[in-house]
C-alpha cells in the first residue's frame, strides 16, 4: 500500500477552524451560535478597493505577473510600510505574497536548516510551531506572564532557551491570541537578544495598524535590526481583505531574493488583479479603515465590559488586535470543570457561545496553572456580543 511522507506527522493546523466546524454543526441543527472563535471580519472590503479589483479584471490583468509582485505594488508597500515605521525601504525589500501566512513558511525555509532551533511565542499563532516542525526544525516555545495590563514576555526564559543551535526568533508584537503589546523596553530587550546571538527575526506585524489607542512601533526601527528582520505584512486585517489573500514580506535584499525564488517555485505569483486592489487600498481613501476601527473598538468595549461582569472571568482591555484572552480559572472551578476544552464544548451547547481555548494556541507549558479562552470579536456585532456573553454570564451565575 502506498505510504505518505513522514513529515506529515509533524504538520499542525490552524485549530480555530476545527472549532468553527463544531459551531457550524451545532448551528445546522437549528441552534443559535455566537461566533467568537474565528478571527475573520464581517465588515465588507471597502467599495473603492473592490472597484479597483474589478477594473483590473476588466482591463485584462488576469495572467501571470512577476514573482515578487508587480513593481507598482512593491513601490507602494515600501513607501507605506517604511513611512509608518520611520524606516526607508526600497521596492527591492518587498516580496508580495498570497497573504501574511506564507511569509512564515518562506522565512523558515530561507533561514532555518533541519535540526536548528527557532524560538516562537506560546500561546501564539499555531502555524509558527507547525511550520518549524514540519520543515525539520526544533520548535522552542517562549512564554508570557500575566501583568496588570495583559501579558509580558518572560525575557529570562527567552535568554535561557537560546543555544548555539538557535537560528531565529519569531516575535509577534500586538499578539494573536493574547493581544499582548510590548513595551519599548521589552522590544529593545528582544532586539538586543537577537543582535547578541546573531539571530534572524520574523516580526509578525499583522495587527500593526489594528489598534484603538496609542501608536505602534516596529522592532526594525531599532538600530541593527532592519538587516536581520523580516516583517510579515498583510492586507487582511487593516483592509478587511481576508479572502483576497494579499500580503508581503519586507526583508533585507539578500533574503528578499530568496523569498522571490520561493514564490516562483510555490505559486508562480500572487493573483495579478488582486495586487491592483492592494495599490488602491494603500493609496486610495483611508476613511473606511478608520470606520472599521471605530466599529471594532465598540465591539471591544462591549465585550470587555461583559466579560469582566461574568463571575470568575477577567480580562485587561487591550489597545490593539481584535481578540480578548480572559482568565476563566474561577469560572471553571465554579462550574466544576478541570479541562478548558470541556468548558468550551459545554458553553457552545448550553449558551451558543463558540470560542477557542488556550490549548488551540500551542502546547501548554510546564508551570501553567491558570485557564484561558480566546474571544475574537471581529466577526460578531455588538447586539450579538451582548446577547451571547449575557447568556454565558447567566449560565455561570446560576450554576
Amino acid at each position: 500500500m502506498q505510504k505518505l511522507a513522514h513529515r506529515l506527522e509533524r504538520l499542525g493546523t490552524e485549530t480555530a477552524f476545527s472549532v468553527a466546524q463544531a459551531a457550524a454543526a451545532w448551528k445546522a441543527k437549528g441552534n443559535e451560535v455566537f461566533p467568537f472563535h474565528l478571527g475573520d471580519i464581517n465588515i465588507p472590503t471597502a467599495p473603492h478597493i473592490v472597484e479597483a479589483m474589478n477594473r483590473a479584471i476588466a482591463d485584462g490583468y488576469t495572467g501571470y505577473c512577476p514573482g515578487p509582485g508587480i513593481p507598482q505594488l512593491r513601490e507602494a508597500l515600501a513607501e507605506d510600510i517604511g513611512t509608518r515605521r520611520g524606516i526607508e525601504f526600497s521596492p527591492e525589500n518587498v516580496v508580495v505574497m498570497t497573504g501574511g501566512k506564507p511569509v512564515i513558511t518562506k522565512f523558515l525555509q530561507a533561514v532555518m536548516n533541519p535540526g536548528q532551533e527557532v524560538l516562537y511565542p506560546n500561546p501564539g499563532f499555531p502555524i509558527y510551531e507547525s511550520q518549524i516542525e514540519y520543515l525539520g526544525g526544533t520548535a522552542v516555545p517562549y512564554r508570557y506572564v500575566p501583568t496588570s495590563t495583559g501579558f509580558a514576555i518572560d525575557l529570562d526564559q527567552v535568554r535561557a532557551s537560546i543555544t548555539p543551535n538557535t537560528a531565529a526568533i519569531i516575535y509577534n508584537d500586538l499578539q494573536n491570541p493574547i493581544s499582548a503589546e510590548s513595551t519599548a523596553a521589552e522590544r529593545e530587550a528582544i532586539a538586543q537578544i537577537a543582535i547578541e546571538h546573531d539571530l534572524w527575526v520574523l516580526s509578525d506585524e499583522a495587527y500593526f495598524e489594528t489598534r484603538y489607542e496609542g501608536v505602534s512601533s516596529s522592532i526594525t526601527s531599532i538600530p541593527g535590526m532592519a538587516e536581520r528582520t523580516v516583517i510579515l505584512y498583510t492586507f487582511s486585517k487593516k483592509f478587511a481583505m481576508t479572502g483576497s489573500r494579499l500580503g508581503c514580506a519586507v526583508a533585507p535584499v539578500e533574503i528578499a531574493k530568496v523569498l522571490s525564488t520561493l514564490n516562483t517555485n510555490d505559486e508562480s505569483c500572487t493573483t495579478h488583479y488582486v495586487q491592483w486592489a492592494g495599490i488602491e487600498a494603500l493609496r486610495g481613501p483611508q476613511e473606511p479603515v478608520q470606520d472599521m476601527l471605530d466599529i471594532l473598538k465598540g465591539r471591544r468595549d462591549a465585550a470587555c465590559e461583559l466579560v469582566n461582569a461574568i463571575p470568575g472571568m477577567s480580562v485587561a482591555v487591550p489597545q490593539s488586535t481584535f481578540y480578548l484572552f480572559p482568565d476563566v480559572t474561577e469560572a471553571m472551578q465554579k462550574l466544576g470543570y478541570t479541562a478548558v476544552g470541556d468548558f468550551a464544548s459545554d458553553a457552545l451547547y448550553k449558551t451558543g457561545v463558540s470560542f477557542c481555548t488556550r490549548e488551540h494556541f500551542g502546547r501548554r507549558l510546564p508551570g501553567e496553572e491558570r485557564q484561558y479562552i480566546r474571544l475574537a470579536y471581529s466577526g460578531i456585532e455588538v447586539p450579538a456580543i451582548n446577547d451571547g456573553l449575557g447568556r454565558l454570564r447567566e449560565w455561570i451565575q446560576t450554576a
